[in-house]
């Protein structure tokens, strides 16, 4: 296969816009992402395609776009069963099964905003659903939407805070809808899809599944693991990379970007040429878009 870049091109896999919980439009994302240097971008909201046109419109010359999505997940193997990330990179937005399951999901994340923002203003908390709505923009809600109105009501000072154990963390946390990570990872094969594990140790998130999970899910059409990551210290990136060599999986790294969300930069950690160039070789459903 003729590579599509160079040794030293700067590729980041992971990204979000307001089409989920980012902060930046998806044509906002896209030019940020060349003025970082980047050569190639993932969009990947949460449960979400709707970024995928936007971004595409404003894709600046010489950037390479990635349309992808990170998909919620649990696995049921454990008590309580363990939420997980799944990144799904180039499958067709049209598969029916694919777009029923992410459709569910969106609609129960709905649910769940709502149903916490009444848990809110049932403790005297004035926050209103319709604003965390219409802030959403259409796109996929989720708690940093109810964190943005805790800012606004100077009730917590950052999106951090608003994450910690006395708000959503913990006190006004609720569980949400996801999809069993097996039966998604064989939905984004079927959609031409690339799944790709996000974040898998990051023990600072909370539970991380065991090793031997991942190696039934490489079985089952696992694809790679995300190791360079933010939330991963050294010690887990380590881990990530032998396991994945251990599996003959590939290696990401990303930079999760939210905007304002979060501090972590787009660019911050990135994936080597030759992963991508398997990522795109492996892909059936889209291509990568280049403008220009």
């Amino acid at each position: 296969m003729t590579p599509r870049t160079s040794p030293a091109s700067r590729i980041d896999l992971h990204t979000h816009s307001t089409a989920s919980d980012g902060t930046l439009s998806p044509a906002e994302l896209v030019r940020a992402a060349a003025d970082a240097g980047l050569d190639v971008v993932a969009i990947t909201d949460h449960d979400s395609t709707a970024g995928w046109a936007p971004a595409l419109d404003a894709l600046p010359t010489g950037l390479r776009l990635v349309r992808g999505a990170e998909l919620s997940c649990r696995w049921f193997g454990a008590e309580p069963a363990v939420p997980l990330h799944l990144l799904a990179y180039l499958f067709d937005p049209d598969a029916p099964e694919l777009v029923a399951e992410l459709a569910r999901v969106r609609a129960a994340r709905e649910e769940r905003g709502e149903r916490i923002v009444n848990l809110l203003r049932a403790d005297g908390i004035d926050v209103s659903w319709p604003e965390i709505l219409a802030g959403a923009a259409g796109g996929t809600v989720g708690r940093p939407h109810i964190a943005l109105a805790l800012i606004r009501a100077g009730l917590v000072t950052s999106t951090s805070e608003a994450f910690g154990p006395d708000w959503l963390g913990e006190r006004y946390r609720l569980p949400k809808e996801d999809i069993d990570v097996f039966h998604a990872v064989r939905l984004v094969r079927a959609a031409g899809g690339v799944p790709v594990f996000a974040h898998p140790r990051a023990t600072r998130r909370g539970r991380v599944v065991p090793d031997e999970l991942i190696a039934e899910l490489a079985a089952a059409g696992l694809a790679g693991l995300e190791a360079d990551h933010e939330d991963h210290s050294p010690a887990e990136r380590a881990h990530v990379r032998g396991l994945a060599a251990e599996l003959g999986l590939l290696v990401t790294g990303s930079s999760d970007f939210h905007g304002t969300h979060k501090t972590v930069r787009l660019g911050a950690f990135t994936t080597d040429p030759e992963a991508y160039e398997r990522i795109v070789a492996e892909a059936g459903g889209v291509t990568e878009v280049a403008s220009g």
